[in-house]
This record gives structure tokens, C-alpha cells and sequence, in this order.
């Protein structure tokens, strides 16, 4: 099965958190995968988007994501 587009639908704050996320989708049967900057993972860093992983699935399953997972490290500037 291929898939044309990924989207993200949760801005993890390290790979630890997104890997809990994707292991939560794939529970689900969602294809997902993580989209970060190397730099950030191999020293740790969560500093301007510098460590921030991006989880994806196919377009066609992102609201059944986002209904499953929601929330992200930014943070809420609502208040």
C-alpha cells in the first residue's frame, strides 16, 4: 500500500513522547511516521523547534488521528 501526502497531526516535545504517540496510532492501524531534525535527537535539545518530532500519517486518516491523539509542546498561548 502507498501512500501520497503526510500530515502532521502532533508536534512532540523528543522521540520518547513521540514514540508513545506513534505506537498509539499504529495500536489503531494508522501508518505513521516521525519527522524531526537529527541535531536536535542526538544532543537532546527541545529549543526553538530543535528536537520538536513531528508525527505523521496519510492524509486520508487524519482526523481519525487527531481524534485519538491531541495536544503538542507548543504551548498554549490561549490564557
Amino acid at each position: 500500500m502507498t501512500f501520497d501526502k503526510f500530515v502532521t497531526v502532533y508536534k512532540a516535545c523528543g522521540q520518547p513522547e513521540a514514540e508513545i504517540v506513534k505506537g498509539r496510532l499504529e495500536v489503531e492501524g494508522i501508518p505513521v511516521i516521525l519527522k524531526y531534525e537529527s541535531l536536535g535527537n542526538v544532543y537532546g535539545l527541545t529549543v526553538d523547534g530543535l528536537g520538536q518530532v513531528q508525527v505523521q500519517v496519510p492524509e486520508g486518516y487524519s482526523e481519525q488521528a487527531k481524534g485519538i491523539v491531541s495536544g503538542s509542546c507548543e504551548p498554549d498561548d490561549s490564557e
